[in-house]
């Protein structure tokens, strides 16, 4: 692991110290809730220092991202796709994308790629941060396992759908408050640059929906069949997924693969989940919301590994663990269990880093080395 490495260590040390310095869990209930309470203590001195620091991770994470230059296996091809988009020619990214790439080429002139990194740059960190800031009940947690879990390092990369990730994240408090309007407005938006992200709007509705429900026999047949048809009518939904995405059909990513890692992940999570059923599970709708969205991802990594990008898919369900994991063991009963449960879920995260730091090198990732424009 050569130098430039130490650069995504210590962001992410030096950002998850900051985010310790904020303590929003009142917050966090009020901007879950909406409303008068969301915004009635924007004045008090711990909101104010809440905002300090959660401007400067902002910051941090924000500079290295928008200071990268040939980072990324797809780098120099979105490079060549913006200068495609300049001389409207026919690309396969969506409508929304392509606007703002023609808008900035029109301002900063042709094939100035810099800035539209950038700018991509400072809308995904924006939404993650805002995201975490306004659900993280555990802000400094959150944003450890945002960044350990490599969600923030892989922005670096596929620049259009960790755009629509970040929407996600951040979308899915119009979900607990109930303002289903909303979240389908931001849905639909964030689909003119990946429209695959119209996934989640029946997944969340359906996830929200159990939440609030009392679970019956017919919930678990339903589960049950849905389940099967991802077993036994899989040809009919590859036929879906290559109607919108035909360039998928046979390709690298057509190749039935499963992701050990993060089912995993998943079956610890559910795992833990069950162990604090009756303290924060039962009763608590919010975190009944994140679980089910875990179960989704769990379903789908072990079922549906005929999905080309199945890991992308499963992101949008499975993110949800950078909220849910922080609620179960901060409400954990104090003890020498709690303890060695933080210290499991911290260890395995920082091993899960370090195994992508070392895979980062691979020709079909290149984040590392890392390369900026002020420097290199």
């Amino acid at each position: 692991m050569e130098r430039s490495a130490l650069v995504y260590i210590t962001l992410t040390i030096v950002t998850v110290v900051l985010g310790m310095f904020v303590e929003n869990r009142d917050y966090v209930s009020g901007a879950i809730r909406g409303g008068r309470p969301f915004g009635s203590c924007s004045c008090q001195r711990q909101q104010a220092r809440n905002r300090i620091a959660a401007f400067a991770v902002y910051c941090l994470l924000t500079g290295v991202s928008a200071c990268r230059i040939a980072v990324g296996n797809d780098y120099w091809v979105y490079r060549d796709n913006f200068k495609l988009i300049a001389q409207e020619r026919h690309v396969s990214s969506e409508i929304g994308f392509n606007y703002i790439v023609k808008w900035m080429q029109d301002i900063f002139g042709y094939d100035e790629y810099l800035y539209i990194f950038a700018l991509f740059s400072v809308l995904t960190v924006f939404f993650f941060v805002k995201a975490l800031y306004d659900q993280g009940s555990y802000f400094a947690f959150s944003l450890y396992l945002l960044m350990t879990g490599g969600y923030y390092f892989n922005s670096l990369n596929s620049v259009r759908y960790y755009f629509a990730l970040a929407v996600v994240l951040f979308s899915m408090k119009y979900v607990l408050r109930g303002e289903y309007g909303k979240f389908i407005l931001v849905i639909l938006a964030a689909a003119t640059f990946h429209k695959s992200v119209l996934l989640v709007i029946p997944v969340y509705l359906i996830a929200q929906f159990l939440a609030a429900a009392s679970l019956k026999r017919r919930h678990y047949i339903a589960g049950g069949i849905f389940l099967c048809t991802l077993i036994f009518c899989q040809d009919l939904y590859k036929e879906i997924i290559f109607f919108f995405y035909p360039f998928y059909r046979n390709s690298a990513f057509d190749n039935g693969q499963l992701s050990y890692a993060n089912i995993l992940k998943c079956v610890c999570v559910l795992v833990l989940s069950l162990i604090c059923y009756r303290r924060s599970l039962r009763e608590d709708r919010v975190n009944r919301f994140y679980f089910f969205l875990n179960l989704a991802g769990l379903a789908v990594y072990c079922c549906g590994s005929f999905i080309p990008e199945v890991s992308r898919v499963g992101y949008y369900m499975i993110i949800s663990q950078v909220f849910l994991l922080p609620r179960l063991l901060g409400e954990m009963e104090k003890g020498w269990f709690a303890r060695f449960c933080r210290a499991g879920v911290v260890c395995a995260f920082g091993g899960y880093f370090i195994l992508l730091l070392r895979d980062m090198y691979a020709v079909d990732i290149r984040l590392l080395p890392y390369l900026n424009w002020i420097f290199n």
